[in-house]
């Protein structure tokens, strides 16, 4: 079998969020200049792509996924030509840099949308998406129909100058752009698009990318909350009837000119909506990101309702994530962490066995078929929030306009406390915050981050959790995500474009699988991991030849496996 070796199936690519990775002035913000600082040090740890969340300018109401101007930088990340520096930094290096593709919606702040509210006669007013308010029978004006928002509340936002609401899907300063219209997608492309390749830019993370077409009727969703007043929309707005065809013609007109790669944000869809998405003979997107694993134990239409997960929950969603792939022409990815997502050790590991459950997830991403993606901080295993604060320490605005509507609909209940108390257990765990506290490089102040108060709070274990305390130590997470990532590069035929299978799937201690590679060199790996406090019975369940190749132990016992143990065999 012949193997496309593309650069970008074979990468591992390192997601920067750059408010909280590295402040280089002193401002207590992370910026560009900070990026530039640590590129050796990203090359150091075996990457090769930077993904850059969005550094464009914007009023930061969602943290740069509201842009006021795509050709701008935010003035606190720096200049154009910090960003053109670390564009030719990346390439010096021999790495590349992919950047944030935010196109469904733009800041109410960019010049687009303030021509679009001006007035409804205005050429941009059908820019954007909207509608006249509706009546109840007691004459109070409603929204046009009943779609929530991902932040909360109503997904409508009455404009009093035009007596109309415009669609936001997220926050309120987020109008959604209405890509019916063939203007508006001609000036995303060249824009958003078309100016960044030219600046050296090698691909996009499209964000929100299954939300571009909304079904143009804007019906009710279906009451899935009763509770509620507004309702998830659901397929009404998410993998819409024109979303292939917008796709289709963004890699014509755009992407197809250059070597680029392109992931997209689609998050929740059946096998067969994916593979429309990244079949390669559909040209659309080189490959996507399903939340399968990420989202593991929460609603999937309101991830603050959650139910928890067991191992065989996370086999499934693993399976589901990596393998939907296969006998096809598309293209999967690796990832357990990101900037919306909490860290993994809190999620899916033991912050009591730290060290061994960090490395055991190490294991598991690095063994799996598609591009890896690596957070920022994951490499050093950094955690989630204490539980000890409050919510007066949380900034984002999805976890805050959650609370404020839960405190609104419940405060005055008897038992309010005990419900709030069951929330924040829920905040702690899945709040988007998590992922955004700063980086810990060392011991200093605020975890050496910044030399001044940074705009969020340092998790309090910065002294025991950073870089500096990890670079020189043979044992530590760090270290051990080097060698895990040679291992994936030494081996790529087998752990990138190797097949997944697992074994004894009933087992809820142990996640037993196989690589086979397709050239059969070597043929299969055999990774065990035991995602137990238990130790457990090893048992070889094929019958070969097997080598230890990778551990998360220096002593290996052949009939036991300790707790959070993990192992890569070579099978012949």
């Amino acid at each position: 079998m012949t193997i496309d070796y593309q650069w970008w199936k074979t990468a591992t690519i390192y997601q920067i969020w750059p408010a909280s990775y590295k402040d280089s002035n002193g401002d207590g913000i992370g910026d560009i200049p900070g990026i530039i600082s640590t590129l050796d040090y990203l090359k150091d740890l075996g990457i090769d792509v930077i993904w850059l969340s969005p550094m464009y300018d914007s009023p930061q109401d969602d943290m740069g996924y509201d842009i006021s101007d795509y050709q701008k930088i935010y003035p606190k990340y720096g200049t154009l030509e910090d960003m053109q520096n670390l564009i030719d930094g990346c390439h010096k290096r021999d790495m590349k840099i992919i950047c944030d593709l935010v196109v469904n919606h733009t800041s109410s702040e960019h010049s687009w949308f303030k021509e679009s509210r001006s007035s409804k006669t205005n050429p941009k007013r059908d820019w954007y998406i909207w509608k006249k308010p509706k009546y109840d029978e007691q004459g109070y004006r409603q929204p046009p129909n009943n779609w929530g928002s991902f932040f909360s509340g109503s997904a409508w936002e009455y404009d009093e100058l035009t007596d109309e609401y415009y669609l936001r899907l997220f926050a309120k300063t987020q109008p959604d752009l209405n890509w019916e219209n063939p203007e508006t997608r001609d000036a995303i492309h060249n824009d958003a698009l078309k100016w960044w390749f030219e600046k050296g830019v090698d691909g996009f993370r499209i964000d929100t990318a299954g939300l571009y077409s909304k079904n143009q009727a804007f019906p009710d969703a279906p009451i899935v909350f009763p509770d509620s007043i507004y309702q998830p929309s659901g397929r009404l707005a998410h993998n819409g009837p024109r979303i292939h065809e917008f796709h289709k013609e963004m890699y014509e007109k755009v992407t197809s000119n250059y070597d680029a790669f392109t992931v997209g944000e689609v998050g929740d869809c059946t096998k067969e909506e994916a593979l429309e998405y990244v079949s390669k003979s559909s040209h659309e997107m080189n490959s996507i990101f399903l939340f399968d694993v990420v989202e593991l134990g929460c609603d999937k239409k309101d991830r603050f309702r959650y139910n928890g997960w067991d191992l065989i929950d996370l086999k499934k969603a693993v399976e589901n994530q990596c393998d939907f792939v296969k006998g096809t022409d598309a293209w999967a990815t690796s990832f357990i962490e990101n900037h919306d997502q909490p860290r993994c050790i809190t999620r899916f590991g033991n912050q009591k066995n730290f060290s061994k459950s960090g490395k055991l997830l190490a294991m598991l991403e690095t063994t799996l078929t598609g591009t890896l993606f690596i957070y920022q901080g994951q490499e050093i295993g950094m955690t989630n929030l204490p539980r000890s604060w409050g919510i007066e320490e949380y900034k984002d605005i999805n976890t805050i306009n959650y609370y404020n509507a839960f405190k609104q609909q419940y405060g005055k209940d008897a038992d309010f406390k005990e419900k709030e108390e069951k929330l924040m257990d829920v905040i702690n765990l899945i709040s988007r915050d998590h992922a955004r506290s700063p980086v810990q490089w060392n011991s200093d102040n605020y975890g050496g981050f910044s030399t001044v108060e940074p705009w969020t709070r340092v998790n309090d274990n910065y002294k025991e959790i950073n870089v500096e305390n990890q670079l020189y130590d043979k044992s530590s997470i760090l270290q051990f995500y080097k060698q895990s990532l040679k291992l994936r590069k030494k081996y790529k035929d087998l752990f990138i474009y190797g097949t997944f299978e697992i074994l004894d799937y009933g087992n809820k201690k142990l996640f037993t699988y196989i690589k086979k590679s397709p050239t059969s060199n070597p043929p299969k790996a055999y990774v065990v991991l035991n995602f137990s406090t238990d130790s457990v019975k090893f048992e070889r369940l094929i019958d070969s030849s097997f080598e230890l190749v990778h551990a998360n132990v220096e002593d290996v016992d052949d009939d036991l496996l300790s707790p959070y143990e993990g192992r890569v065999y070579i099978v012949e």
